[in-house]
């Protein structure tokens, strides 16, 4: 069995969003605009609240108790670096 993607380091991208790099490598820009609904994650909307992040057993923690676990962060970051990989890719192959 693959053991669990833990978030090794976290920083603040965007007003809802992070650069997350991962136990197995992977690093990518994590949006969470989606995430951020009901009444314990609607807080972080505001950006001072949700730059108040903190690594807890590899989740993207905040005060308020709000967290993402890591096993879900990886499956967005994944998607996300592989639709910035074909941009990317796209791109490249426009200019050709």
């Amino acid at each position: 069995m693959k053991p669990l993607p833990l978030v090794t380091q976290a920083s603040m991208w965007t007003d809802s969003g992070s650069v997350s790099r991962f136990s197995d490598g992977l690093e990518a820009v994590v949006d969470f605009e989606d995430w951020l609904t009901g009444a314990v994650f609607e807080p972080l909307r505001d950006p001072e609240t949700f730059r108040r992040f903190f690594l807890e057993a590899g989740a993207i923690t905040w005060p308020n108790g709000a967290d993402i676990a890591p096993e879900v962060l990886h499956e967005r970051a994944g998607a996300s670096s592989a639709a910035s990989l074909a941009r990317a890719t796209d791109a490249a192959s426009r200019r050709r």
